[in-house]
């Protein structure tokens, strides 16, 4: 796998983990019955997967 590759997932995981978490903190869910926002590590993994997820999206195609 190319560097570029790795860097921009990893990068945009911890990016988005560290926006689950500051929206838990912030946000949150009061009653506690919310699946992603009732604890801070769900909110936190959800938010690494979609920052993995978008940070991947930047990753310039290879044409052959």
């Amino acid at each position: 796998m190319n560097r570029k590759i790795i860097l921009l997932t990893v990068l945009g995981t911890i990016i988005g983990a560290l926006g689950g978490y500051i929206y838990y903190v912030e946000i949150g869910c009061l009653s506690g019955t919310c699946p992603i926002t009732s604890k801070p590590l769900n909110s936190a993994m959800y938010g690494g997967i979609m920052g993995g997820l978008v940070g991947s999206m930047f990753v310039p195609s290879s044409k052959k």
